[in-house]
């Protein structure tokens, strides 16, 4: 027995569904907002206490300026560019390989190397702060992007994998048995039969993966020190001074740093909710 639908419900169920839905928006919304306003707000504003007030002035512009002006901006930015993206495309590379092993090859330990994976996820990545950060300092990669590149990998390949791998145990055997009959090696039944099947999980995978590096704040807070290799969301937090926080700065380049995940899911929609949906009716 299905539930009744909303278009089909009593008058009093649409009306009630209807403010429900607009006042969970609204209360999802606020901090956004408050955001967005604060961004375009001169500081004399917040000062005087006016935090959710329409602006006295609209200082998208100079707020935008100034944090330029005054931080390495741009330099952060770059720094995010090139720990994110190295690290999508070495995760993407790494987890298909593992994903494929363990999904269409026998092996010994091969049950046991996919529950290592399945463990990795469900532990506190916090406690492996320090031998982390030891392990980066005896590596003399300590407070450099290529530190962030590859702890960033590492732990992003187990989730990954994980979920890849159940995409590719969903393809028949027949394809690769009849590619191996062609005689197709197995990096050319890669190439040409998974990574093409399994293409939008890889670009719902490559927006989920970009999001979580591109927003960690706290392997960038035990890894880097120096404005060289410190990356966007490190750099944000920067901007508070000693005395005084300019949170309308903070906001403007919280903006700035939004927008990348922004614009990569918006470009990327169809594909990331098709890898999202694969498999989920079987014909």
């Amino acid at each position: 027995m299905y539930p009744t639908q909303i278009a089909d419900s009593p008058p009093a169920s649409r009306l009630t569904y209807r403010i429900a839905l607009y006042a969970s928006m609204l209360l999802w919304m606020a901090p956004l907002i408050a955001i967005f306003l604060t961004a375009g707000r001169p500081q004399a504003d917040l000062l005087a206490g006016n935090y959710w007030g329409w602006p006295s002035k609209i200082a998208f512009v100079d707020n935008f300026r100034e944090v330029f002006a005054t931080s390495p901006m741009m330099g952060f930015f770059v720094n995010s560019v090139i720990v994110t993206v190295t690290t999508v495309a070495g995760v993407l590379v790494l987890s298909t390989l593992a994903a494929v092993a363990l999904a269409k090859y026998q092996f010994p330990g091969r049950t046991l190397l996919f529950a290592m994976f399945i463990a990795g996820n469900f532990l506190p990545y916090q406690i492996l702060m320090i031998p982390v950060r030891d392990l980066a300092v005896t590596l003399g990669m300590y407070n450099s992007v290529w530190a962030l590149v590859l702890f960033h990998t590492a732990f992003q390949t187990g989730f990954a994998t994980l979920f890849l791998r159940n995409f590719i145990a969903s393809l028949p055997e027949e394809l690769f048995e009849a590619a191996r009959l062609e005689g197709a090696s197995e990096f050319q039944i890669l190439r040409k039969i998974v990574v093409p099947l399994i293409r939008p999980a890889l670009a719902g995978l490559a927006v989920l993966v970009f999001t979580f590096v591109w927003n960690d704040y706290f392997w960038a807070l035990a890894l880097v020190q120096s404005d060289a290799a410190k990356p966007l969301t490190l750099g944000l937090a920067g901007l508070k001074g000693e005395w005084l926080t300019a949170w309308n700065l903070i906001s403007a380049g919280a903006l700035f740093a939004a927008l990348p995940p922004l614009l990569l899911f918006f470009f990327m929609q169809k594909h990331f909710v098709a890898g999202l949906t694969a498999g989920a009716v079987r014909g």
